[in-house]
């Protein structure tokens, strides 16, 4: 993939920034701390050179500074809400963030229970937790919050809060996901502080939308397509453009809270350090973007890949049909339609012509690659095969796998484990290639290609299952597809 980001600036240029937000409030700065620390892949697709552990390695430049301090709501844990990306509660992932942090070297002080009404399934997460030596607080429900800044701003407010004991200059307040109460955590904190005589700072870090981009961009347009299904939207920061006079974007939920937010920092500090949402955020990631095209480019795939996939969940009844037309008046704000995806055109001309499933993947070069449905394959696991063999210069006529080595695993697949479907998915099919390869010097040839198919755009015109969809995301391929329902 042709790549428009600078990794390296951004390390330097994003924990340079902190550094300088740390050093504007004097003692500390609490920093809320949006989106994943791990494996970050939408950042990684619509800004090719940025690493999916960047945000990781941008804190490790801390680390000396930094302690990483986990919310979670009580209410979560109690209803047992799931991650939906892990397929795990909140209250594992909680216990699963704590060892990934240590392990990458980062200290975890503590886990802060939010909105915690003495649910049992709380407390028993706090014994988990401070058996592994890890400090637990409760903060609580506060009535009127977050329009009663009188209230919230006092005894019978945050006041009531555990208080939670930091010893950095620079608090990282994450959560397994969105609506923990991580905003809520670090303003109670500022509350503490201040009657501690402690000047402490809040501070917001998100990647997406990008404020130093213009509202149309196509990577503030992907956002806006990763997250059609919390319905949140791009907005021009009407706070920023009236106190600077300049033109800057955040996101609508953030513009909206910000009155509030303005009127808590000036209960708590007697004036508000911000005056827009947009000068509470610390991100610096426009600044390290040198190749606008293949930026663009990378993300006008994304709007498109999010379109298909609303579009899979709506066909499916899986999604609300608003955030399917939320996705096509994505595509209709960049001038896209479906077969803007080279591959989608070329996979469906392919169908014409074939009358069967067809698949189609695009290398590097430009070069189209194809693959149909057959008695051994799927077009899915086809056209991997097509692919490896094309970039080892392998003639598409050559046998890399021998027929009868299909039989054992599809007597298996119908005999022995039930399945209706003899065809073998991508990940069998590559077993098959790499057994084959220890005799066969051009399946080990072919099996060595499959790195470069990372970044490669894909596209197949029937169901992609779940096992061949999580074979494609393991090898980097970026794919469409176009279900039939029922």
């Amino acid at each position: 993939m042709r790549q428009g980001f600078d990794n390296e600036k951004y390390l330097k240029t994003q924990s340079d920034h902190i550094r300088e937000r740390i050093s504007q409030f004097g003692d500390k700065l609490y920093l809320e701390f949006g989106g994943k620390l791990f494996d970050d892949y939408h950042a990684s697709r619509v800004l090719p050179g940025f690493q999916p552990d960047s945000k990781l390695q941008m804190l490790l430049e801390l680390k000396e500074d930094a302690e990483v301090v986990i919310a979670v709501s009580a209410n979560d844990i109690e209803s047992n809400k799931i991650r939906e990306d892990l397929g795990i509660p909140y209250d594992e992932d909680v216990l699963r963030l704590v060892e990934e942090y240590r392990k990458a070297g980062l200290y975890v002080s503590s886990v802060v229970i939010t909105r915690y009404a003495g649910q049992k399934s709380a407390q028993k997460l706090r014994r988990k937790l401070q058996r592994q030596k890890i400090n637990v607080y409760y903060h609580y429900a506060i009535e009127g919050y977050p329009t009663d800044t009188k209230k919230i701003i006092s005894k019978e407010g945050f006041g009531k809060n555990d208080y939670i004991e930091t010893t950095k200059r620079l608090v990282v307040v994450t959560a397994p996901g969105p609506g923990s109460g991580k905003m809520a955590t670090c303003l109670s904190q500022l509350y503490h502080e201040h009657q501690r005589g402690i000047k402490a700072g809040y501070a917001k870090f998100e990647t997406f939308p990008v404020w130093s981009l213009p509202l149309s961009h196509p990577v503030n347009v992907a956002y806006e397509a990763a997250t059609a299904d919390l319905n949140d939207k791009n907005m021009i920061d009407p706070f920023h453009l009236e106190a600077y006079n300049q033109v800057a974007v955040n996101y609508n939920r953030d513009i909206e809270i910000f009155p509030v937010l303005r009127k808590m920092f000036e209960e708590i500090y007697g004036v508000s350090p911000y005056q827009s949402p947009t000068d509470m955020g610390v991100n610096r990631v426009g600044f390290c973007i040198y190749d606008d095209e293949a930026v663009s480019e990378a993300s006008v795939q994304e709007v498109l890949r999010r379109y298909f996939a609303s579009r899979t969940r709506a066909l499916l009844d899986l999604c609300s049909k608003e955030e399917l037309h939320t996705q096509e008046m994505l595509l209709g704000q960049l001038g896209l339609t479906e077969e803007s995806r080279t591959c989608v055109k070329a996979a469906r001309e392919r169908e014409a012509v074939r009358k069967v499933k067809c698949g189609a993947l695009e290398l590097e070069d430009g070069q189209m690659i194809f693959s149909a449905n057959n008695n051994f394959m799927g077009p899915s696991a086809g056209l991997v095969m097509n692919a490896i063999k094309s970039l080892a210069g392998i003639d598409d006529g050559v046998q890399l796998i021998e027929p009868e080595a299909f039989k054992p695993i599809q007597m298996l697949k119908t005999d022995f484990m039930g399945s209706i479907n003899p065809r073998l998915h991508t990940y069998e099919t590559l077993i098959a290639l790499s057994m084959s390869a220890k005799s066969n010097p051009e399946a080990a040839k072919a099996l060595a290609q499959l790195p470069k198919l990372k970044g490669t755009q894909a596209h197949l015109t029937c169901n992609l299952s779940e096992t061949d969809l999580n074979t494609y995301n393991a090898l980097g391929i970026q794919v469409t597809y176009e279900p039939e329902k029922g």
